[in-house]
């Protein structure tokens, strides 16, 4: 879990500087879609499709939109079948890299997926050789700047809703929970009137590496950005730390 924030925030901090709102609608219609084929079109029964039209609201894509990609998971519109798959690889530095897909050619994908890693010095691994690394946990992250109650009160509060786990992170707390938990403890929290920077079911890595070398930190986020920007990358998942020195020279 260490390090989350950290990538977490400068990830947030450059989705507001860059204009990336269609593909931020695509990924997320996709996100829809898929919860909506396997779990059906009702967001109050399905709990993966109310977190992904929270999502879909909170980039404010249009109801039109997030209507239309229900009604294509539910087989209503006509649609490609997308295919969910997990990549594996390392970046620079012996960075543990996992990817979510979603794709409508996995023959497409995965050449293009091998040359994004090995342009940017990486290397895309075989199935299972990283995420024995990683756990699924929901992660809420809270800016200190933005709480209307004590910290001590808030993590006291999140745990008595059912939170793992709540660790300080500079200017955020995040708070960790159970996937089954995190609908739950999320909407509780928002009734309370806490308010977020980043709410999601995420892949969080038990361990990270300390990156202490600038070049190799501009190597891996330029291999996660190259990433991110594909059409078929729904996730990016990396086990590294930043410490704040070599932050402040990206």
């Amino acid at each position: 879990m260490a390090g989350h924030s950290k990538w977490a925030n400068i990830k947030h901090k450059k989705a507001k500087t860059d204009e990336k709102r269609g593909k931020e609608f695509t990924k997320v219609a996709k996100e829809i879609s898929i919860a909506a084929r396997t779990g059906g079109g009702d967001p109050d029964a399905n709990s993966n499709l109310r977190l992904a039209i929270q999502k879909a609201k909170t980039i404010n894509m249009p109801n039109d939109n997030i209507t239309r990609a229900i009604k294509k998971g539910t087989g209503e519109l006509d649609s490609e079948v997308l295919e969910e798959i997990v990549y594996e690889g390392y970046a620079p530095g012996g960075v543990a890299i996992m990817l979510e897909i979603a794709t409508d050619k996995r023959t497409r994908t995965a050449p293009e997926i091998r040359h994004l890693f090995s342009k940017n010095d990486g290397n895309l691994g075989e199935t299972g050789c990283v995420s024995w690394m990683f756990n699924r946990s929901g992660v809420l992250v809270v800016n200190k700047e933005t709480l209307n109650i004590d910290n001590e009160e808030l993590m006291l509060q999140a745990i008595e809703l059912g939170a793992e786990d709540v660790k300080e992170e500079n200017e955020a707390l995040e708070i960790v929970t159970m996937p089954e938990q995190f609908l739950s403890v999320k909407e509780s929290l928002e009734n309370y009137g806490i308010q977020f920077e980043a709410a999601d079911i995420e892949m969080v890595p038990e361990n990270s590496i300390e990156i202490n070398e600038v070049s190799t930190a501009q190597k891996i986020l330029k291999l996660i950005e190259a990433l991110e920007d594909h059409d078929d990358v729904q996730n990016v998942y990396a086990n590294f730390t930043l410490p704040d020195e070599i932050v402040e020279k990206l």
